[in-house]
Parts: structure tokens; C-alpha cells; sequence
């Protein structure tokens, strides 16, 4: 339970309707969030579909896990406090944004599910659509990737505290999609996400200003 510090607030409703912001983009505001281990290919893939959405007109914003790190979250470490802090914070963020009409996509290792549960319960409480995507990629793949070479100073015990080496990752029950990066190109992927927002009437299957 969040610790309420403010005291004197009024939530104060917008003149501007939810569904006037979606009928001007023509799109539904929603989040996809994006978990799996680190290197899995999170933020490839986010990156990629974002690529994809504005070159079709569409409103698309990734919110990373290093970028908002070093903003919003700077103050905050890796110890399971931190990350349950980092992950409540992009969640209210992604809502806002998905409020807007915007499609949100967060990549965040987010590795405890009560975390995740969090953030998908924060959208239902306002009736925004989330699609939790986990990137199933194994952590020997991962590993080898490793552009950072953080799992190497994990195994040599210079970062403690790593996802997927001495801290676990708790993979999503029932995540609305499962991606293999290691199977398939991102532009595979992007296409395998589009159909499914089309699926879900978050886009309909023409460019926004059609």
C-alpha cells in the first residue's frame, strides 16, 4: 500500500472527454507493457512498434526503463522497494498518457508480477485498455547479448542484485501476448502486435486522417 503524504487534493475532471481525444486520433488510448530479463529485447521491439505507429500516423510514445531513470526516477536504486517505486510511478505515468489517447508502451524488466498486477490494475480502475507482452527470450540468449556487459560483472559478483542471475524474474501468467526475439525479426513482431491491436479495437486497419 502506497503511503498517501498530500493532503488537500481534489481530482479535478477535464472538459475534454476520454473518447473525444480518441475520435480526434483515431485510436484508443491504452498501455503495452513490455517485460522479460534484461537484454531480452524489450525495448527493440518498443522502439520498433513505435516507429511503426507514428510512420502510420498514429500517436505512440515508449517510455523506457534507463530513460525514465534518468529523470523521473533518478532518485530511486534496485532494491526491491526501488523497483516496486520505479514500477508504480511509470504505471500512474502510462496511465496518464493512455488517458490522453495516446498509446503508451512502457519497457521495464518489471520482474514481480504484484508489481505488474499493480500497474494492469491502475488502468482497469479507469477502464484503459493494458496489454502486458512478455519477451520470452532464454537468459542464455540474453546473456550473450549482454550490450551493456551487466551480466558479466553479475557473474563476477561486481553488480549485485541482477535479474535473471541473483535476483529472480517471475515470468507473467497470463500476458496477452508471448514474443520470441530470438525466433523472429522485430519487423516480424511489430506485425504480430499491430494485428493484435487491430484485434482489440485499439487501431482500426486505416492510417489516422484517412
Amino acid at each position: 500500500m502506497t503511503l498517501v503524504k498530500a493532503t488537500n487534493i481534489t481530482w479535478h475532471s477535464t472538459h475534454v472527454e476520454r473518447k473525444d481525444r480518441e475520435d480526434l486520433l483515431k485510436q484508443r488510448g491504452c498501455t503495452i507493457w513490455f517485460t522479460g530479463l534484461p537484454s531480452s529485447g524489450k525495448s527493440t521491439t518498443a522502439f520498433s512498434l513505435e516507429h511503426e505507429l507514428i510512420k502510420r500516423g498514429r500517436l505512440a510514445y515508449v517510455l523506457d526503463g534507463d530513460n525514465v531513470r534518468h529523470g523521473l526516477n533518478k532518485n530511486l536504486g534496485f532494491s526491491l522497494e526501488d523497483r516496486t517505486e520505479n514500477i508504480r510511478r511509470i504505471a500512474e505515468v502510462a496511465k496518464l498518457f493512455a488517458d490522453s489517447g495516446a498509446i503508451a508502451m512502457t519497457s521495464f524488466i518489471s520482474p514481480y508480477r504484484r508489481d505488474r498486477d499493480l500497474a494492469r490494475g491502475l488502468h482497469a480502475e479507469t477502464g484503459l485498455p493494458f496489454a502486458e507482452i512478455f519477451i520470452d527470450t532464454p537468459v542464455e540468449v540474453c546473456e550473450a547479448r549482454d550490450p551493456k556487459g551487466l551480466y558479466q560483472k553479475a557473474r563476477r559478483g561486481e553488480l549485485k542484485g541482477f535479474t535473471g542471475i541473483d535476483d529472480p524474474y517471475e515470468p507473467p501468467l497470463n500476458p496477452e501476448l508471448v514474443l520470441k526475439t530470438e525466433r523472429h525479426s522485430p519487423s516480424e513482431l511489430v506485425s504480430e502486435i499491430l494485428a493484435f491491436l487491430v484485434e482489440k479495437g485499439i487501431l482500426n486497419d486505416k492510417p489516422a486522417g484517412t
